[in-house]
């Protein structure tokens, strides 16, 4: 008689419809499963199941089959890794996959609903707190004693749904050891913000005065948790503002702000002084700006800079902090979003002996990104590369980096007349703002000097007639400015899930709106976001640069004068092959890196013959 396999051997009685008995998922179960379900062959479920026949770990029996990296054999481009296998699981035991986003969760909330030692012990997280509703997640479908329980302790309807072991696993610790650390650090003040400049300042009669310690172990961990968290979910930007009843932490990713959390306001009283003493900054001064900087390192040795900025507001001190990834330094200009034509042309114009190249775009338009990344090319061991900025983004040992301290005398000018003694190759002056500062940057390209700089200004032809708006003659622009670069940043299309269409009316006119007045070809499809786990359902992950780059050549040279005409400066540069930022962003729909709404919604409309 022949041997029944493993799989079979333990086969429950019924594994596509499991009976509604009070158990916990065992390996065999799942793995018969996944085998009636055609998702995993019964000869490779056998083979594994005779290695883990007597298997006890404390690991959920769907990390062990995700740790195999199978493909699945209904879909063989799909890897059955823990997120896929959890949604399987879902429509298995028919209850809701649910994706747990931290940036989505109010932890104070759903830590109030049970213990940690009781989420531990069940397996289980809330993840969302209504009036009448507590939506809880778990790995146990058949495990429901705890559902009678709470619903009697909280008086409400439990609502059952599947998720990622590993993620609840996770934010177990996250969100019971963050919501303890904020209770005890008010535990360990009281519920006076004392020294807090607040316009709307509410006396409580009686009440103790003193506020959280800033050095308080509790308050450290918060921080720790709010920078590591935020490296984790790909920040640019921490924002931390106080309100009239409470404080919030919010979150830059991609260009969009998300609310992350709020915190009782000792207690980001108590945060914005640790980051404040940190970064060396007077923790005392609460009535002007102030900036600062912080070097962290991440636990896999990954150092990442902060740049600080404090500004008093109507409720309190207003704490921004800038998240300058290392990795920019090294990133190369294809993955900027560079076309092969334009990076060839940026890095002519970047390679002269002397003359100025300005980078021209509004605020956070990656001007920061694209000059350091050219910096690191240019600074060679024959190179003397000096910067002078305000502040400093980023430290870099390759360039002689300093600070503008207006305070004290050391201006843009000032500091470029002293770097001149300092025997430059290459000078970055962080931005042109005045008349005396554009003098100074001409003096030292008329010197032999190259000079990189930026402008703000919405796009490339404006720069030039913005100098000459500042006062700086024509002939000098023509003897110095090499070329201008505009730039934008668009989001970029989640590639896991965005999806190809036929170009509709509707989009066919958005992209006719897009390339006017350049009639530029539509194209057959365009790509249109979706919204997927990895996305957090925005449809767009990550950024990329659009570019405008203007070589002065000698008709354009021609058209510089006190008179100079901006329109027919633009027209000569289009001539001659200048593609607008509009132009270039209907190249990145056109890939399907994009989408026309982007496009439009970062780049400035301009006039072209």
């Amino acid at each position: 008689m022949k041997s029944s396999s493993p799989v079979e051997q333990q086969k429950p009685s019924a594994p596509v419809a499991p009976a509604a008995t009070e158990r916990r998922l065992t390996l065999a179960e799942l793995m018969q499963a996944l085998v009636d379900d055609g998702v995993v062959e019964l000869q490779t479920a056998e083979q594994f199941m005779i290695g883990k026949r007597y298997w006890r770990g404390t690991m959920h029996p769907l990390a062990v089959i995700a740790e195999q990296r199978w493909k699945s054999v209904k879909n063989p481009h799909q890897v059955l890794d823990i997120d896929t296998l959890s949604e399987w699981l879902a429509r298995w035991s028919g209850l809701e996959y649910f994706h747990i986003d931290p940036l989505k969760v109010d932890f104070a909330a759903v830590t109030e609903v049970v213990s940690n030692a009781y989420a531990t012990r069940f397996g289980i997280l809330p993840v969302q707190v209504r009036s009448n509703e507590v939506v809880i997640a778990t790995t146990e479908p058949f495990l429901k004693e705890w559902q009678r329980e709470i619903e009697a302790i909280t008086r409400k309807s439990v609502r059952r749904v599947i998720a990622n072991p590993d993620t609840i696993s996770r934010c177990q610790v996250e969100f019971y050891s963050l919501a303890k650390s904020v209770k005890r650090a008010m535990q360990s003040g009281n519920s006076d913000a004392s020294g807090v400049t607040n316009f709307e300042q509410l006396v409580e009669l009686g009440a103790k005065k003193g506020a959280v310690d800033a050095n308080d172990q509790h308050i450290i961990t918060i921080v720790d948790w709010l920078w590591q968290y935020a490296f984790d979910q790909r920040a640019s930007d921490i924002h931390i503002e106080p309100r009239r009843d409470i404080g919030v932490v919010r979150f830059r990713i991609d260009g969009v702000l998300h609310q992350v959390y709020q915190i009782p306001t000792p207690v980001l009283v108590a945060m914005t002084s640790r980051i404040k003493i940190l970064g060396r900054m007077d923790v005392v001064e609460k009535r002007r700006p102030q900036d600062g900087r912080v070097k962290t390192r991440m636990p896999d040795g990954t150092e990442v800079e902060l740049r600080l900025a404090t500004l008093p507001t109507a409720f309190g001190e207003k704490l921004v902090m800038r998240i300058f990834d290392p990795e920019v330094l090294v990133r190369d200009f294809s993955e900027l979003g560079f076309p092969a034509e334009d990076e060839a042309r940026w890095k002519e114009m970047t390679s002269q002996p002397n003359g100025i190249v300005l980078v021209t775009g509004p605020t956070g338009s990656g001007k920061t990104t694209t000059l350091y990344s050219t910096l690191k090319l240019l600074a060679t061991q024959e190179v003397n590369l000096c910067t002078l900025e305000d502040p400093i983004e980023m430290i870099e040992p390759s360039f002689n980096q300093t600070q503008v301290q207006a305070e004290i005398g050391v201006t843009f000018a000032s500091g470029i007349r002293a770097l001149m003694r300092q025997d430059p190759d290459i000078i970055m002056v962080g931005e042109i703002r005045d008349l005396e500062t554009a003098e100074m940057a001409i003096q030292a390209a008329l010197t032999g000097h190259l000079v990189l700089s930026t402008l703000h200004t919405n796009d490339a032809p404006t720069a030039i007639t913005r100098l000459l708006d500042l006062g700086v003659p024509g002939y000098l622009l023509n003897s110095t400015i090499i070329g201008v670069m505009a730039q934008r940043l668009v989001r970029t299309l989640c590639p896991h899930c965005k999806k190809p269409q036929d170009l509709s009316e509707e989009d066919g006119q958005a992209w006719d709106a897009m390339v006017s007045p350049w009639r530029a070809k539509r194209p057959a499809k365009i790509h249109h976001p979706v919204g997927c786990l990895e996305c957090r359902m925005t449809g767009y992950m990550g950024r990329v640069g659009l570019y405008e780059l203007l070589p002065l050549s000698l008709e354009i040279k021609k058209l510089v004068g006190a008179e100079a005409n901006l329109d027919a400066i633009r027209t000569q540069a289009v001539r001659e092959g200048l593609r607008p930022l509009r132009l270039a962003g209907a190249m990145k729909v056109a890939q399907g890196i994009t989408t026309i709404e982007e496009v439009l919604k970062v780049s400035p409309h301009a006039e072209a013959s």
